[in-house]
């Protein structure tokens, strides 16, 4: 029987490739070391757990809840965001999605039809090409180079914009590079966007972790009656709070896109999860001290990753990832990326995962492991 052509057009989930090839480990140089997936390498706050358990357990909390999300996590979320950017913003402009992934899908299908495409700076999130394959939408590549951080460019950005864009998508700090945009390079797309008409999606899944001090990531919510006209800001509970498996994430966007959105959420996922939302409307204030502490847990893996990999090009890294050039003479990414797994037990994720032009990288994806465990790499990364 047939398959729809946007389904077979999607490539394969990258992680389990990955994995298989770590089947293969003998374990003859210890423990095998999974650095595939952006998990946070550390527990849940224990009072969030024990409220978690009490939550699943309230019968009030098994039916269906807001499309948008309740009302308390809304206000909850709305008024961090004001804080962390300096401006007001308002629980209206809030939804909760159940998961950064989904709050990326369902948000594409207000700016995109079958057809039409987002520019999205290669490299990319896998999964945000994906999505887009699925629905019909070309994921139009925005090379960045190695020697400009991995950066995007706006006037090779603007080059690419054609008749049928319809948005450009921006993923800061980044995955898979790590590299932090800078708020100047944000407002220059905020102005592109603005001048050709198009949306600016903003993915800031990492922005707890953005360096001590770094200040607001962006100024562009300080324009109230500007950013609900161009601007849509995607964000992820998983990674600040450690729970990817109660998937909840957030669209922060102006009131007229979220009509359009409750579309989607309605039809999608009818409502997030609520016991975690209860308990998260609870984290975002209470454990304000606790998120900055793994700040700096998350800044001293960083440190160690680097230590180890001194004698190694680091073309980008931040937040969870390293982004590691291979050496001359060592094979191709995906060659290079089987053979660590499988022979030396070190499990990373090749570049062409992440889009085209990126044969001679490797994401490391540092978070997952204690400073002790990251500094293995120094002996086990091979690739002769």
């Amino acid at each position: 029987m047939p398959f729809a052509p946007t389904i077979l057009a999607t490539p394969d989930p990258p992680i389990p490739a990955a994995r298989a090839w770590a089947a293969r480990y003998d374990g003859r140089h210890g423990p095998a070391l999974d650095l595939t997936q952006a998990v946070p390498g550390y527990p849940p706050h224990p009072e969030l757990l024990a409220r978690l358990g009490e939550a699943a357990a309230d019968r009030a909390l098994a039916g269906y809840g807001p499309i948008a999300g309740d009302a308390p996590l809304r206000e909850a979320l709305a008024a961090d965001l004001a804080e962390v950017y300096g401006a007001p913003l308002r629980p209206a402009e809030v939804a909760i999605t159940a998961g950064c992934n989904l709050a990326f899908a369902m948000a594409a299908k207000v700016v995109a039809a079958p057809g039409d495409n987002i520019l999205i700076p290669t490299p990319w999130y896998f999964n945000h090409a994906m999505a887009l394959h699925m629905a019909g939408v070309e994921p139009r590549p925005l090379p960045c180079r190695a020697e400009d951080g991995f950066l995007p460019d706006p006037g090779r950005a603007e080059a690419l914009v054609d008749a049928r864009s319809r948005a450009i998508l921006l993923v800061t700090p980044n995955n898979p590079t790590g590299a932090i945009y800078p708020p100047a390079l944000i407002h220059a797309f905020a102005a592109l966007a603005r001048r050709r008409g198009l949306w600016l999606m903003l993915d800031e899944t990492y922005r707890d972790f953005l360096p001590e001090g770094a200040g607001a990531p962006h100024g562009l919510f300080a324009d109230a009656e500007a950013w609900p006209e161009y601007l849509v800001q995607l964000y992820s509970f998983s990674k600040a709070y450690c729970v990817p498996g109660h998937r909840l994430g957030a669209v922060v966007a102006g009131e007229a896109f979220q009509a359009q959105l409750a579309k989607a959420l309605d039809t999608l996922q009818i409502c997030p999860a609520r016991p975690a939302q209860r308990v998260l409307a609870w984290a975002i204030a209470a454990l304000r001290e606790w998120r900055a502490g793994n700040r700096a847990i998350m800044e001293g893996r960083a440190s160690a990753c680097r230590a180890a990999l001194s004698g190694m090009r680091l073309d980008a890294m931040g937040a969870y990832f390293a982004y590691l050039r291979l050496p001359e003479g060592a094979p191709d990414a995906l060659a290079a990326a089987e053979r660590l797994a499988a022979e030396q037990g070190v499990m990373t994720l090749p570049g062409p995962f992440f889009g085209p032009g990126q044969e001679r990288h490797l994401r490391l994806a540092f978070a997952n492991a204690e400073a002790a465990r990251l500094a293995e790499l120094a002996t086990r990364l091979r690739f002769g």
